[in-house]
């Protein structure tokens, strides 16, 4: 009988399907365990405790200071004069009214102040959200030809967005958002961005009859088609204004510290064209965004609409914007919190941001999020927590009740500017050139989502890129990574005999390594993998006058099995013994080997041939080699000769 590993493997009885299902649960929907908090706190202070964590202004309130309040109050005050201008754009992409844009920057911003774990997240409106949802909601119903119909039913999917992201982050159901990758939001923005910036010719060029779809061919052709409507006056203007904006980012990028600059640049831009405007009211070359009346966002509950006719476009609308919305607004308020080494939750970023969208829709806001501009203006003007969006707010609500008329004489041209200054900086070249270096499945993905979005339509384009990372997914899953490996020259290791060629192939000893689980997605491609890779060795062993006597696999990167891998390895034993070559197994995790234990499958194997090391496998007396020679290169200090 064969001695006894040098290190003892736990064959302990299977845990209980209780404790199991418990352990996996929380793995799945609480891996950032976030109720260790509450472990040591008295009763008496769990629900403040609670409290404080379901609602965080309850957490960081109570400490705050006024040198923290004069930080928030000068980035409120600069956010806010970016809100306007982007408001007043970002509306006439979704084509909503302007004064509905201007909205959404008062009311879901003190929602997110009460919910949000961001410090840096400065809440507004987003290019590509608004224009998704222009261009889902315009195939049922018109915003020129029933915009009140068209209204309400951006109302609605706002609502259906809020739902959704609010169940996501009580599920805990975040997983979800991660299909959309960084290859897929990179090519998504930049198509998205794509098109967008050739939409604003409408605005530089003065026209007054465009199409409502979004791809590049139907986009140009409308411009071309109506050159009898091109006015010099708007596109003279508009590319002052585009050159005015344009330097200013390069002056934030050459000396940081004028960030101001470009953050203002937008206010300023709007009003010097309403000066202008004004001044040249009447004139039909100049168009401008008409009438904006005061007062507070009115309730639109009432406005609500789910009529069976429209539903289809205004659940997908909403489901659509809102993973692009929480995908986009997570990762920016990850990215900034990293910078200032915090933390947020990304469960309570979904909650709150859900829960401001279903708060706006019903006070006539529609589709806010976390946007990188207007965050990373926040974040350089250094906000202190979430009370910049409350700033923000104020001085939002100030400017609907007495300054909105004033932006009346906006001119479409001027927000055709910031639009497009805007846009240009989410085309990426330099990531796009750094996926097609590092990783060219990755560019594909981020080339199907822009080549999609900007020559078939958004939707479209978003889920071939979706579909073409699931497929990656899919075929990682179905063709896992396995590994011969060798013996490191004097030590124990063993590594990867491709990735570290003085690794040394044991005489006689086939090691193998799996990387994945072992399931019936895989099982069959791991079990001729493993025959295969027996052959080739047995062909190599044979014209060195010996042969494959033992199989090792190493199974320490296998995290689970079902029952279907279980008949795999009881078929590659029943194989390899047919042979007369000896199986063994090296480290299986707690739950490889419980299933194991439960499916007979160490009672077929043995436990003498389970090892904790490989070191361990190799030292059993039950490897003793008659072919095994220092000659042959292997360290004989580590593992003994027969």
């Amino acid at each position: 009988m064969a001695p006894s590993s040098t290190h003892p493997v736990n064959f302990s009885n299977p845990r209980s399907f209780a404790t199991k299902f418990k352990s996996n649960l929380k793995e799945t929907f609480f891996p950032d365990d976030p109720f260790r908090q509450f472990r040591n706190e008295p009763p008496e202070r769990r629900p403040r405790k609670a409290l404080q964590y379901f609602v965080p202004i309850f957490e960081w309130l109570p400490k705050y200071s006024f040198g923290k309040f004069k930080y928030d109050v000068l980035a409120g005050i600069t956010i806010a004069s970016l809100a306007v201008p982007q408001g007043i754009s970002y509306a006439k992409l979704a084509e909503v009214p302007p004064i509905i844009g201007l909205y959404s920057s008062f009311v879901p911003p003190l929602i997110y102040a009460l919910f949000g774990s961001s410090k840096n997240i400065a809440v507004g409106t987003v290019a590509a959200s608004s224009l998704l949802v222009a261009s889902t909601i315009g195939e049922v119903a018109s915003p020129v030809n029933d915009p009140t119909l068209f209204l309400h039913l951006v109302f609605t999917a706002t609502l259906i967005s809020g739902i959704f992201q609010t169940v996501l982050g009580v599920l805990r159901l975040g997983i979800l958002v991660d299909f959309l990758s960084h290859s897929t939001i990179t090519g998504f923005m930049g198509g998205t961005a794509t098109i967008i910036c050739l939409q604003q010719l409408k605005g530089f060029l003065g026209l007054k009859h465009f199409t409502t779809k979004t791809d590049v061919v139907s986009v140009l052709k409308a411009i071309f088609s109506h050159k009898d409507e091109w006015r010099w006056e708007s596109a003279v203007m508009g590319i002052c204004f585009l050159i005015f904006l344009l330097s200013t980012v390069q002056l934030r990028k050459k000396l940081p510290r004028l960030f101001w600059v470009s953050a203002v640049a937008p206010i300023v831009t709007v009003l010097v064209g309403c000066i202008m405007a004004y001044f040249l009211r009447g004139h039909d070359a100049i168009q401008t965004v008409g009438h904006l009346k005061k007062g507070l966002n009115p309730l639109s509950i009432k406005y609500l609409n789910f009529d069976s006719k429209y539903l289809t476009a205004v659940v997908k609308a909403g489901i659509i914007t809102a993973i692009l919305a929480l995908a986009e607004g997570i990762a920016i308020g990850r990215s900034f919190a990293i910078m200032k080494n915090e933390q947020t939750d990304g469960n309570k970023e979904m909650i709150a941001f859900g829960l401001m969208n279903i708060v706006g829709s019903l006070t006539s806001c529609y589709l806010t999020t976390g946007p990188f501009s207007k965050t990373a203006v926040n974040f350089n003007a250094g906000c202190r927590t979430a009370m910049s969006n409350v700033v923000m707010a104020i001085c939002m609500m100030l400017t609907l009740l007495f300054l909105a008329p004033v932006f009346s004489y906006t001119p479409l041209v001027a927000l055709s500017a910031i639009i497009t200054s805007a846009m240009l900086g989410l085309i990426k070249y330099d990531e796009v050139y750094h996926l097609y270096k590092v990783d060219k499945f990755d560019f594909v993905i981020c080339m199907a989502a822009f080549l999609g979005v900007t020559f078939i339509s958004m939707d479209i384009g978003l889920m071939l890129s979706v579909g073409l990372s699931i497929l990656r997914a899919l075929l990682y899953v179905a063709r896992p990574a396995t590994a011969k490996l060798g013996n490191i020259p004097n030590s124990t290791l063993f590594r990867d005999i491709e990735q570290y060629p003085d690794a040394t192939s044991i005489p006689g000893v086939l090691v193998l390594q799996l990387g994945s689980p072992i399931h019936f997605a895989n099982s069959t491609y791991i079990k001729e993998r493993i025959l295969r890779w027996i052959n080739e060795e047995e062909g190599v062993s044979s014209s060195k006058g010996h042969n494959v006597e033992h199989l090792l696999l190493d199974l320490g990167g296998v995290t689970s099995l079902d029952m279907t891998g279980i008949e795999t390895l009881v078929e590659i034993y029943r194989n390899t013994e047919a042979r007369g070559i000896k199986m063994g197994l090296v480290n299986p995790r707690i739950e490889v080997m419980e299933k194991l234990i439960v499916g007979k499958f160490i009672d077929i194997i043995g436990r003498e041939a389970v090892f904790l090391s490989i070191d361990d496998a190799i030292r059993a007396r039950q490897f003793s080699l008659s072919v095994w020679t220092q000659k042959d290169g292997v360290d004989t200090i580590h593992v003994p000769i027969s």
